[in-house]
């Protein structure tokens, strides 16, 4: 071995232990560990992105209604459409290649009261249909109509039960007191609106056929909104009375109307007052026909003063004053100036007209006039126009 001797050198040095791969389970494991964290950062970026960059708020909900009621208080303007409604009805009338809707409502015995313009063009062989408020519907015939005071009466075959609506004062009236309007405006049935009484004695121009036999009605004026299919409903008080037909209403054109033309409310409404329809309604019903009043006098179309001149000449042989007619007989004279009837100051001839035309005839009515200057007063009794002849429809 010699001097430098050495212990013979070891073996190869150990190789290093093999690296053993995970199991299959632990990999398992690890991947839905990711999974979950990965999820729940996800679903927690994803609401603070909602809820603070978008304003939705997932979890957001909101509450139940509480238990509430229908009911009203009977004088509330709910209550009384309650009571009103199943009394008014919806006219459908059709006749001479034309056609029309409308208004009316039941009285005593099943008859309906609406305008003469609803239902005039089915008075030469037309037809009507009438639909009441439960929805049952049936004709009906004319039984009678009044032009002058744009009125008429139909008979409905069958009133279904419909309860007759409550008429009641127009004279009691006055200037802001609540009224209510009920109709089938644009063929909606069972329309109701509301408004005040804006003025009382308005005259006013409405129906009238074709160009002929003008309604001049002294009429309750009201902003409760009216429209084309109101006609012939009723304007009630605040008790569920009727106190007027609604038959008119004011345009941006000038004048009045309510029927065919499609205008639009503007707040200006007229109705016939209840009084008069009344007593027409009764004339018509038990004759067929109705009276018009009127006090035999031709008016001077001309004169320009207060009040209103009784013409001072005949006219197309004519006299001023009607022989042995209502004002001969209570003194008034060819040149008469009318300042007043029943207290309440005429300013022009629609004014007189209507206003006689709301008196029945029979009624004993104050007038003011001036003759020479000076002023005095009288008692006429009203009379009424010749009853137009019979003739078949």
């Amino acid at each position: 071995m010699g001097p430098a001797w050495a212990p013979p050198p070891g073996g190869p040095p150990p190789a290093p232990a093999p690296r053993r791969s995970p199991r299959t389970g632990t990999l398992a494991a690890l991947a839905v560990t990711i999974a979950l964290v990965a999820g729940v950062a996800g679903s927690y970026g994803t609401y603070l992105l909602q809820s603070r960059g978008s304003g939705l708020d997932p979890g957001y909900a909101i509450p139940s209604a509480p238990a509430g009621t229908t009911a009203r208080p009977p004088e509330s303007v709910a209550g009384v459409a309650a009571r009103v409604l199943p009394s008014v009805v919806s006219l459908e009338v059709r006749g001479n290649a034309e056609s029309g809707t409308g208004s009316g409502f039941l009285i005593k015995g099943g008859y309906v009261v609406t305008n003469n313009h609803v239902v005039a063009v089915a008075a030469q062989g037309g037809e009507i249909r009438i639909k009441f408020a439960n929805r049952q519907a049936t004709t009906a015939r004319i039984v009678g109509r009044d032009p002058n005071s744009d009125i008429a009466v139909v008979k409905p075959d069958e009133t279904f039960g419909s309860p007759e609506a409550a008429l009641g004062n127009s004279d009691t009236m006055v200037v802001g007191d609540p009224v209510i309007a009920i109709g089938s405006p644009l063929g909606l049935t069972g329309t109701v609106t509301t408004g005040i009484v804006s003025s009382l004695n308005r005259p006013v121009e409405a129906g009238g056929e074709r160009g002929r036999d003008s309604a001049l009605i002294n009429a309750i004026q009201t902003d409760a909104a009216i429209n084309p299919g109101n006609s012939g409903g009723p304007l009630v008080n605040a008790a569920g009375e009727v106190i007027g037909v609604n038959s008119a209403i004011a345009t941006l054109g000038g004048g009045s109307a309510l029927g065919g033309q499609q205008t639009g409310s503007i707040g200006l409404g007229f109705a016939i007052p209840v009084n008069q329809v009344r007593r027409i309604a009764e004339e018509l019903i038990t004759t067929g026909t109705a009276r018009t009043s009127r006090i035999g006098i031709s008016i001077d179309q001309q004169y320009q003063g207060p009040g209103v001149r009784i013409a001072a000449q005949a006219e197309r042989g004519i006299e001023p004053v009607t022989p042995g007619g209502p004002a001969d007989k209570a003194g008034l004279r060819p040149g008469d100036v009318i300042l007043e009837v029943a207290g309440q100051p005429v300013g022009d001839s629609r004014e007189l007209i209507v206003t006689i035309r709301s008196k029945a005839p029979g009624d004993q009515v104050s007038f003011k006039y001036q003759r020479a200057g000076a002023e005095r007063t009288t008692t006429v009794t009203i009379g009424a126009a010749p009853a137009p002849s019979a003739r078949p429809s």
